[in-house]
């Protein structure tokens, strides 16, 4: 992964991006996933994200990895920062129907670190069989203290019925009344197909 971050900085186009772990569970987990990362990229413009695929860094990965997957996004709502900034910049403000994907990022006060695992698991299994749920994934820049999730919906519907679910408002609650971060991104997009746009 570090060997990644100079080709990164010379791709044309690029505004923002952050190389991944991944966790073995479900949503925010201590457990990595060491097969597999992720990488997280915001674009000038669609022009750009497309000749990406060119790039010398495309190019390492791809050779490196056994397989490799994009979800391309635009941005429909985003609030909080990452690292100091908001890197999403809000592309499309029509009502949202179809798939809905969603990335919520926290870096955790250390202070609340042990507060904070003790409630990672009945999040995860409380979002296991949630209604609408395609695919999630926990990624994080470090383990325990940088942690976010992937998660990917049928229907704006579907996760809002789970975000707003007993269980989850809860542990929210606790987050802020008890200060757990330190900071915190949330943020919607929804998918595009980049060769027909």
């Amino acid at each position: 992964m570090q060997l990644a971050i100079s080709p990164l900085k010379k791709t044309p186009g690029l505004k923002f991006f952050k190389l991944l772990g991944t966790g073995g569970g479900i949503g925010f987990s201590p457990k990595p996933d060491l097969k597999t990362y992720a990488l997280l990229m915001v674009w000038e413009d669609r022009k750009a994200a497309r000749k990406f695929t060119d790039s010398p860094a495309y190019l390492m990965f791809n050779k490196n990895s056994i397989t490799n997957f994009t979800y391309w996004m635009v941005c429909i709502k985003s609030f909080g920062s990452w690292g100091g900034q908001n890197p999403f910049a809000i592309t499309v403000k029509e009502k949202v129907e179809g798939p809905i994907m969603v990335i919520t990022r926290a870096r955790v006060r250390f202070s609340k670190i042990i507060r904070f695992l003790k409630h990672v698991s009945s999040s995860g299994k409380s979002v296991k069989g949630a209604n609408g749920l395609i695919y999630t994934k926990g990624i994080g820049e470090w383990p325990l203290i940088e942690q976010a999730t992937f998660s990917y919906w049928k229907d704006l519907k579907s996760m809002e019925n789970y975000a707003y679910q007993s269980l989850h408002r809860e542990i929210v609650q606790k987050v802020r009344k008890e200060g757990w971060y330190k900071e915190e991104l949330f943020a919607r997009f929804v998918p595009v197909d980049l060769n027909n746009s």
